[in-house]
């Protein structure tokens, strides 16, 4: 009985840092390649066009030079939910959270994943949900401005 009570602890924590949701927990991360299941056409278009795609790049080239407190300012908008539960953590936990995914502007997307409804992700942005990142300092500083639709959807 304590071997069946060892594995199932184990088993949860798993689940808990890999992202997986159970029906009653909260909404976590599920990475951008979950959403391809029912939006390819969008999952194609931003792997194709969008910066953000692979923002964990230049975060990489610029790892060396930087401090592991700006290396964390960089990861809030490089990765997907940097410092959110179950957001990205590290190149080998959460490999599939590494770049700016589609949550990152939609949200975590677990809950939508298992239901398909549309009231369980944010579905439509605006230019305010992109100043968490690309705010009047950011755009300042690496002249990125942001573009709600990036030319994905």
């Amino acid at each position: 009985m304590r071997y069946a009570s060892a594995i199932m602890l184990f088993i949860g924590i798993c689940c808990t840092c890999s992202g997986a949701a159970g029906a009653g927990d909260k909404k976590t991360y599920v990475g951008s390649e979950a959403c391809k299941t029912c939006h390819a056409q969008e999952y194609e278009r931003f792997m194709k066009y969008s910066k953000q795609a692979k923002s964990y790049e230049s975060v990489a080239l610029m790892k060396k030079g930087l401090t592991e407190s700006e290396l964390q300012g960089c990861y809030k908008c490089h990765t997907t939910g940097y410092g959110q539960p179950g957001g990205f953590r590290s190149l080998r936990q959460t490999p599939r959270l590494k770049e700016a995914g589609c949550e990152t502007c939609h949200g975590p997307g677990s809950l939508h994943y298992q239901t398909g409804d549309k009231k369980d992700i944010k579905g439509k942005l605006t230019a305010a949900d992109c100043k968490q990142c690309h705010s009047d300092r950011t755009i300042q500083s690496f002249g990125v401005k942001p573009l709600v639709y990036g030319g994905v959807h």
